[in-house]
Order: structure tokens, then C-alpha cells, then sequence
């Protein structure tokens, strides 16, 4: 059966246009499943830490994923402002392109981001050409200061990094939805295809799923849930959502007149 595709509804980040708004974050797969991943989920998008493209190695990432696909190196491990830069600018050397997942990360415990340290790697980065996708800890102010940095989105946790909890931050989400101008991107802690959809629903742009794919019992078939997930969550939002009433029910037929003569 062929899912229906509106393909003036794309996805657009720095000038690129996407027709798929799930992107694959790739940390936890074995290699030899990537390429499946792909493909049963429709993505576009995968996310590459550079430790994986192993130019000359026995085991490099980069030949499991299909041609035609988005490359988007994170800046995994980065400490600070510094590091992250580093990274991005090698990763770009070994022909990664210029997309970038800016992650920096000090907390080895919660895993949560520095989001003064990623709006300082941001602002450099956005001046040498890179198109910026931060991940954050959702705060209104910070993703003010992002987008003036030159973000190309905004990429909050719904929970912490791998914790399949799903949409913790939910509310904060919907803030940076009605109130930042750029793709807002859902990434960390989605669990369920069933959230990945809330998300969609609420009028987020895309959203990346990991560990919820990597850890399900059939990775391939998870990888469909959550594309049909999120394009079910976009029609939705694009359709409008019903109205919801509060303490009282309405009849969906009339309730009088049928049995009168």
C-alpha cells in the first residue's frame, strides 16, 4: 500500500529541501543494519559521528549508508565551544558536507547540553558557511540567541539521551513551536512511534529518533512504525486538530427525533 505524499510539504534546513521529516540519529546501530534502517524508514537524514568514518578502516559507516543521503555529522563528545568546532571542521575535511549537529555536552551524568557553549560553537560555525542544527535543553532565550547565531534550527530534548521517556518537555517544546522561526526538531528521548506522532502533531518540523529504533525487537519493521508515525503526526497537524471539549461530552448523531411520528 503506497502512503500518500504531499510533495509541496517539504522540509526545509539551510536552503536544502527534504521530503522525509524523520531523521536517524546512527550511534546505536551496528553497521550492517544502517542501510535497512534507511530504507524502511524513507530517511533522508543520518546522523554520522565522525569516530565511525573511519577513512581507510576496516569498518566505516560511510559505506553502509545508501548515495543520496544527508550526512550530518555530530559533534559528539565535544566539551565546550571549542571542541565542537574542532569536530565539526574535521568532519567537514574528511567530505562530510556542511551540515552539522552541534552537540556539547559537559554533564557525563544526565547527558543534557551546555546551551552557552552551543550558542558560542554555533555563532562560529554559522560564519564559516556550516548549516547549524544545535541540540539544547528547550529555553525560549537560548533558542532566541541560537537563531541570532545563525542556527539553521533548533533541535530541543524531549527527554534525556536515550531514555526512550518520550515528550518530558513537552510544554516547553510547544513554546519554541509558536515562537521561533525556524524548524524545530525534536531530538533525544522519543520511545514510541505513538510520540514521535504527538510530536508531529504539536507542529514540530522533524523528528530524530536513535534508541527507540536501535532497541526494538524488529529494528526494520520499528524503522516503518515511526516513518508512518510521523507522517500520520504531519497530516494531522496540517489537517487542523479536532477541538477538545472539557466536562461535557456532544453527540456525534442526534439524539431526539428518530422514533418521533
Amino acid at each position: 500500500m503506497k502512503t500518500m505524499t504531499n510533495h509541496n510539504d517539504q522540509l526545509v534546513i539551510g536552503g536544502h529541501a527534504f521530503q522525509s521529516r524523520l531523521i536517524l540519529g546512527s550511534g546505536k546501530f551496528s553497521l550492517d543494519m544502517t542501510q535497512a534502517v534507511i530504507e524502511h524508514g524513507a530517511v533522508e537524514i543520518v546522523t554520522l559521528a565522525l569516530r565511525r568514518a573511519n577513512i581507510g578502516g576496516q569498518e566505516n559507516i560511510l559505506e553502509y549508508i545508501p548515495k543520496g543521503i544527508t550526512l550530518l555529522p555530530n559533534t559528539s563528545g565535544a566539551r565546550n565551544a571549542e571542541e565542537a568546532v574542532r569536530i565539526a571542521r574535521l568532519a567537514r575535511e574528511i567530505g562530510c558536507g556542511n551540515f552539522v549537529k552541534l552537540e556539547v555536552i559537559q554533564d557525563a551524568k544526565y547527558l543534557l547540553p551546555d546551551n552557552y557553549e552551543t550558542i558560542k560553537a554555533t555563532e562560529i560555525l554559522a560564519r564559516e558557511g556550516f548549516i547549524v542544527m544545535p541540540y539544547m535543553y528547550p529555553d525560549l532565550n537560548v533558542a532566541r540567541s541560537l537563531a541570532d547565531a545563525g542556527a539553521a534550527t533548533i533541535m530541543p530534548l524531549g527527554a534525556p539521551i536515550g531514555s526512550n521517556k518520550g515528550l518530558c518537555t513537552k510544554d516547553f517544546i510547544a513554546i519554541l513551536v509558536e515562537e521561533i522561526d525556524l524548524p524545530i526538531i525534536v531530538d533525544a528521548g522519543i520511545g514510541r512511534p505513538s510520540q514521535a506522532c504527538e510530536a508531529m502533531e504539536m507542529g514540530v518540523a522533524a523528528v530524530m529518533c536513535n534508541t527507540a529504533i536501535a532497541t526494538a525487537g524488529n529494528i526494520a519493521l520499528m524503522a516503518s512504525a515511526f516513518k508512518q508515525a510521523v507522517e500520520a503526526g504531519r497530516a494531522a497537524y496540517l489537517s487542523g486538530l479536532g477541538r477538545v471539549l472539557h466536562g461535557q461530552a456532544e453527540a456525534s448523531s442526534p439524539l431526539t427525533g428518530f422514533l418521533e411520528e
